[in-house]
């Protein structure tokens, strides 16, 4: 299970035991307001102010435990409203405040994890701003679409979020495609994002994301939106060289072009042989030009040549490691002024 998926009182008995006698207040408090218990925050709170000068709503607001408040617990939590309510209007607490924690997150994002759609909105209606970026540009739309919070991610949207805001990690569109997220694609899609923004750090585009997790229904709901399937990726060769026959299928009819080598000189062709399936190969055959390297250029024909380039490599793998050992050895015996031996070793 994702870290993120387990419940905050799940997560403190495994840091904490099970006896939530024995936890710190701040602890049992955080889980008062994970499950929306005022009466128990308001009760733990008058025990915190021990010499009840502090008063009750001013420890509430000032409790925190592990990074977090009330009000993250809160929304993160069940996300019940009169908890909600009585933790920003009574309290005061601020709805854009964010945990200290080292993920940092907004009361924003606490929602989002706990896929609380009402919380959400009660926090939107009350002032918590959705443009907030965390340190590496991400948004409550990136970690919605990450997450694959489809409702939520329609209701960031029709509210004004940025569907197109980028990040080191993409737009909300790349983080959705990398995650297979096929329903919230499809949202995100019909706002008309930018479907071939680049990542800059690592040139990914949203297609290419989608690849990366081997996402058919994604890899088709880009291409019908207009993906660039000749992109500086070189998504057919990528498709072909992980055995993504249906993305060939895909890619192929949108135009791709099959005589298009990858960084390392090889066509699509040859890393079906090698990676993908005979299916691959067969699909890529009658639309792509014989390779002069390729004796026999049949469908067998190419798969062997495939074969025997990759015993070829591996075997080219076998001696790299030899030679490396054995200089490492002559290293060795040259520092232990062992001279007989190492030049035995260097030799070799």
């Amino acid at each position: 299970m994702d870290l993120l998926e387990i419940p905050l009182p799940n997560m403190f008995e495994q840091l904490l035991g099970k006896d939530e006698d024995t936890w710190p207040p701040e602890a049992r408090f955080l889980v008062a307001a994970h499950y929306g218990n005022v009466r128990r925050l308001k009760e733990i709170a008058r025990k915190l102010d021990r010499k009840g000068k502090a008063g009750e709503e001013a420890t509430v607001a000032a409790t925190t435990y592990r990074g977090m408040n009330a009000l993250h617990a809160a929304v993160g939590g069940q996300g019940k409203l009169a908890a909600c309510r009585y933790l920003v209007e009574t309290v005061r607490m601020d709805v854009n405040m964010w945990d200290s924690s080292p993920s940092k997150k907004t009361p924003l994002e606490h929602a989002v994890d706990g896929n609380n759609l009402p919380a959400l909105r009660y926090l939107l209606d009350h002032g918590a701003d959705l443009t907030q970026e965390e340190d590496d540009g991400d948004t409550v739309l990136h970690h919605a679409a990450r997450r694959g919070r489809c409702e939520i991610v329609k209701l960031l949207l029709a509210r004004g979020a940025d569907v197109n805001g980028s990040s080191q990690h993409g737009t909300p569109l790349h983080l959705a495609a990398v995650k297979g997220h096929e329903s919230t694609v499809e949202v995100l899609l019909e706002h008309h994002p930018d479907v071939n923004k680049v990542v800059p750090s690592n040139l990914v585009t949203p297609l290419k994301a989608a690849l990366l997790s081997a996402s058919t229904p994604c890899v088709k709901l880009l291409v019908q939106a207009g993906a660039n399937v000749n992109d500086v990726n070189n998504s057919l060769a990528r498709a072909a060289s992980e055995g993504l026959t249906e993305c060939v299928k895909c890619l192929l009819e949108a135009g791709a072009d099959p005589n298009r080598p990858d960084e390392c000189g090889r066509f699509p062709i040859e890393l079906a042989a090698v990676y993908g399936t005979r299916e691959d190969v067969e699909l890529l055959f009658p639309v792509t030009s014989p390779v002069s390297t390729v004796a026999d250029w049949s469908i067998d024909g190419i798969i062997n040549h495939a074969k025997l380039e990759r015993l070829q490599l591996q075997d080219e793998d076998v001696l790299n490691t030899r030679k490396s050992d054995l200089k490492r050895k002559g290293d060795e015996a040259f520092e232990k002024q062992d001279y007989t031996s190492a030049s035995e070793f260097y030799t070799q």
